[in-house]
């Protein structure tokens, strides 16, 4: 069976993995990366994915930017969000007049994507399962999650079936949907606890496991629910969270169990640690923090509902991104002071 050619704009944790899986069922793939040692070890020794998942190498074409040459209808944006006005600048030209972009980042990117190119060429995607970049040319498949591809206008296309079809050979449960900004809400709320998880040392797991930060998660998440309510959106929850439970009035025995179920699929992952942590503690680099949950405290601002946890979590993340902080288990606790 022939397949579409695909371009991987981002060979990243989520970009690499995806396009190594497409790469070894028979797409045609092509990536694209700014970090030009990760480049060639793809082009010359190829692209592999270890860790407890799945461990194989592909072979694939692999260029930056500036060497890209030619068209593709169909994008995959792998790319931190503070890329995206560069990368979707650089990747214009590469997108037939039909062809769509689909973002597959943390954060809700797809507003952006429209601008850059209309509406009616974006699609959007949530994804959940963990991966880490170690390496040019290696990444770490730590655990599967949820992976979700929709419309951003809710249709049901023939496109979407095909790009649904690409996704179910990553992972094959994953799903289409009409409604993608809700799932991207709940990937927004869940994205608190991971930056709050990334203020410390200890895992994702066990972070969440705390008692003493129990109350902190509800505020947190509390305050994420009421921002995503005001703009119309109920979160649709994934592996173990339910974003609703959280929500104002909600049942204190459901949102236990939605920690509980959190702290099991975090605790069974390779991937102890978020990828927010690895920047700030392994890679010495800025975090995405005010394109991701610095979003709920600019929304909130908007509809003139207060976010005061999140807002001081922001805060605290810029401390550590500019030195002015150490990376300690003592951070989560003035967090919920």
């Amino acid at each position: 069976m022939s397949h579409d050619p695909v371009l991987i704009w981002g060979a990243g944790a989520i970009g690499g993995t995806i396009g190594a899986y497409l790469a070894r069922a028979g797409y045609p793939v092509t990536f694209v990366d700014t970090v030009e040692p990760h480049v060639e070890a793809i082009r010359n020794r190829g692209l592999a994915i270890t860790g407890p998942v799945d461990s194989f190498t592909v072979k694939a074409p692999a260029f930056t930017p500036a060497q890209l040459e030619g068209r593709w209808s169909r994008i995959l944006l792998c790319v931190k969000t503070p890329q995206t006005d560069a990368a979707m600048a650089a990747l214009r030209p590469h997108l037939t007049q039909d062809g769509y972009v689909a973002s597959f980042q943390n954060g809700l990117c797809e507003p952006r994507l429209a601008e850059s190119v209309s509406p009616s060429r974006v699609m959007g995607a949530f994804i959940n399962f963990g991966a880490d970049w170690i390496a040019p040319g290696e990444i770490l498949y730590g655990n599967r999650g949820a992976v979700v591809v929709g419309e951003t206008d809710g249709r049901m296309t023939g496109r979407l079936e095909t790009l649904h079809r690409a996704m179910r050979i990553f992972e094959p449960e994953a799903i289409k949907t009409d409604r993608i900004y809700a799932h991207l809400w709940g990937k927004l709320a869940y994205l608190t606890l991971l930056y709050a998880q990334a203020l410390g040392d200890k895992g994702i797991g066990d972070c969440i496991a705390r008692p003493e930060l129990r109350l902190l998660w509800d505020e947190i998440l509390g305050e994420a629910t009421a921002v995503a309510a005001a703009e119309g959106v109920a979160p649709i929850g994934f592996d173990g969270f339910d974003p609703m439970a959280f929500a104002a009035g909600g049942d204190p025995a459901r949102r236990d169990l939605s920690i509980e179920r959190m702290v099991r699929f975090n605790r069974a992952s390779a991937k102890t640690h978020s990828g927010i942590w690895r920047d700030l503690a392994i890679r010495k680099r800025p975090t995405e923090v005010a394109f991701q949950v610095g979003q709920i405290s600019e929304s909130g601002r908007r509809h003139g509902i207060p976010t005061p946890r999140v807002d001081r979590l922001v805060a605290l993340i810029r401390e550590i991104e500019t030195g002015a902080r150490p990376i300690s288990d003592c951070n989560l606790l003035e967090l919920a002071a």
